[in-house]
């Protein structure tokens, strides 16, 4: 059973920074593109990020690019994104998300219940 649990949200000012953890478990962490995404009041879905595990390389939205961060510890099969320089804009619920697939696809096949990020101004 595909589970994903993300944690690590909260309130932060702005240029601050928050690490997010993901919990992956029912699947090979080391075979499978994870990605980040996260949803605002009122707005559509954003993709954030994206490893993939084939090559390992990792993509990002424009709107983070140079302040955000993904990486992986297939070890710990945990998934990481560290915010930084935080904007109020930046304010969502963020999911981790899988297809189940090698490379990114940007489909939230599968995804926790996410984790609130605020950042106030």
């Amino acid at each position: 059973q595909v589970q994903l649990v993300e944690s690590g949200g909260g309130l932060v000012r702005t240029g601050g920074s928050l690490r997010l953890s993901c919990a992956a478990s029912g699947f090979s962490l080391d075979a499978t593109a994870i990605g980040w995404f996260r949803q605002a009041p009122g707005k559509e879905r954003e993709g954030v990020s994206c490893i993939s595990s084939r090559n390992g390389d990792i993509y990002y939205g424009d709107a983070v690019k140079g302040r955000f961060t993904a990486s992986r510890d297939n070890a710990k099969n945990a998934v990481y994104l560290q915010m930084n320089s935080l904007k109020p804009e930046d304010t969502a619920v963020y999911y981790c998300a899988t297809a189940l697939a090698s490379v990114c696809t940007w489909a939230m096949d599968y995804r926790g219940k996410g984790t609130r990020v605020t950042v106030s101004s």
